[in-house]
């Protein structure tokens, strides 16, 4: 069948909300709508189960029934054991733990690839490493299409290298980076492969068995859940890197990696994003077997998200005063675009498309050392429109019909 966008959009209070009527949101990349099935989780957790989990008494049982069904659940969506999944209150933050637990792990001298195509997250926190007396070494994107080159990675591996740290898809950018060809290759060199999916999973939840990768982290808040950060930690890894939780943690494999005990709430509502796929399989393709249902997902988004892109690029690419960042072709790419207008300060095109209850993104978009590359003031930084599969196509004819007028 059709993609039934109203169907979807049902799932989400924000859209019947009085407050949010005519307000058009392309700012995904910075946060989804949570949809209702995880709001309502939360309000029941909040409602009946706001105590310590996991102790012999029944809504003390419950609480700690949720939280581990949602990280089994999370674990299946993904193709990775349980146990290999954890979650902590960001991206950002989860990253830093693993940085940390490298201290030990590291000697003087060892080399960490790091790109300048990343946000800070997967940048900064290894880049503090130095001061351990790790070397770190840069992967450049090309400064006209902002894009990576393989070539440029082969060229900084080496006897020292050990950790290689590398976006799946750029929140600027857009392109999708080839994961397993890369892990590949870094494994080969005796490398780990640290991979940050915050911007490509809101398009669609990763076969992680299949990618390859040491470390995977995404943010839930922009795949229409809670404000968490979702970490893959492969087993083998989890097993070398010392402990950064209570000592008394140190073997329980799932807690190894957690410094404080997480939100209780948030984690048992990550059922409600599961919760929320399921109705979406439901309907659109109800036969779909259980373990080729992530990749159902993933294609019903990116068939909706490519034919929503396609008229807003093919603009952007046309007109004379844009300047687009990344490629002009739907093909390899997430659907958020990101462009500037030289001679107009990005902020203030964002806030006039703002007045026509149009929300975009605007600035560096915590890609500040990408922005530096690509010759872009990362204080004023891109236009960043961002669209997911809710987006309705009136909404973008809008979006293009403002953009010709204001620009």
């Amino acid at each position: 069948m059709d993609f039934d966008v109203e169907f979807v959009r049902s799932q989400f209070p924000a859209f019947s909300d009085p407050s949010l009527q005519g307000f058009m949101h392309f700012e995904n990349a910075g946060g989804s709508y949570a949809c209702g099935q995880v709001i309502d989780r939360l309000d029941r957790y909040y409602r009946r189960t706001k105590l310590q989990p996991y102790y012999d008494f029944a809504p003390s049982r419950t609480a700690g029934e949720q939280m581990s069904e949602a990280q089994s659940r999370m674990a299946e969506w993904l193709n990775v054991g349980r146990d290999e999944v954890h979650f902590g209150p960001s991206t950002t933050q989860n990253t830093y733990v693993i940085a940390q637990a490298l201290r030990a792990y590291l000697e003087p001298g060892d080399e960490l690839i790091v790109t300048n195509q990343d946000h800070e997250a997967n940048i900064g926190a290894w880049r503090r490493l130095e001061a351990e007396g790790m070397v770190v070494r840069e992967w450049q994107v090309d400064p006209s299409s902002g894009e990576l080159d393989p070539a440029g990675l082969e060229a900084l591996l080496g006897e020292r290298t050990r950790v290689v740290a590398f976006t799946h898809c750029s929140n600027i950018v857009g392109s999708v980076n080839p994961v397993r060809a890369l892990t590949d290759r870094i494994h080969a060199a005796g490398a780990l492969a640290f991979v940050d999916g915050v911007a490509y999973c809101p398009h669609g939840l990763p076969d992680l068995g299949a990618l390859g990768a040491d470390l995977y982290t995404f943010s839930l808040y922009k795949v229409f859940g809670p404000h968490l950060g979702v970490m893959y930690l492969g087993e083998a890894l989890n097993r070398a890197l010392p402990a950064q939780g209570h000592f008394f943690n140190a073997n329980h494999a799932g807690k190894r990696f957690t410094p404080a005990g997480p939100d209780h709430a948030q984690v048992a509502a990550v059922n409600g994003v599961i919760d929320y796929f399921e109705a979406v399989l439901a309907h659109h393709a109800p036969d779909t077997p259980g373990e080729e249902r992530s990749a159902r997902i993933h294609q019903l988004f990116s068939d909706r998200e490519q034919a929503l892109l396609e008229p807003l690029l093919g603009f952007l690419d046309q007109h004379p005063r844009v300047r687009l960042v990344g490629r002009n072709t739907v093909e390899g790419r997430a659907p958020t675009v990101s462009f500037t207008v030289p001679g107009t300060p990005s902020h203030d095109l964002a806030s006039r498309l703002g007045r026509r209850n149009i929300g975009v993104g605007v600035g560096n978009c915590y890609a500040y050392r990408l922005m530096q590359a690509l010759d872009i003031d990362p204080e004023d930084g891109v236009i960043r429109t961002s669209l997911v599969h809710y987006t309705r196509e009136n909404e973008v004819s809008q979006l293009i019909e403002a953009l010709d007028q204001l620009i």
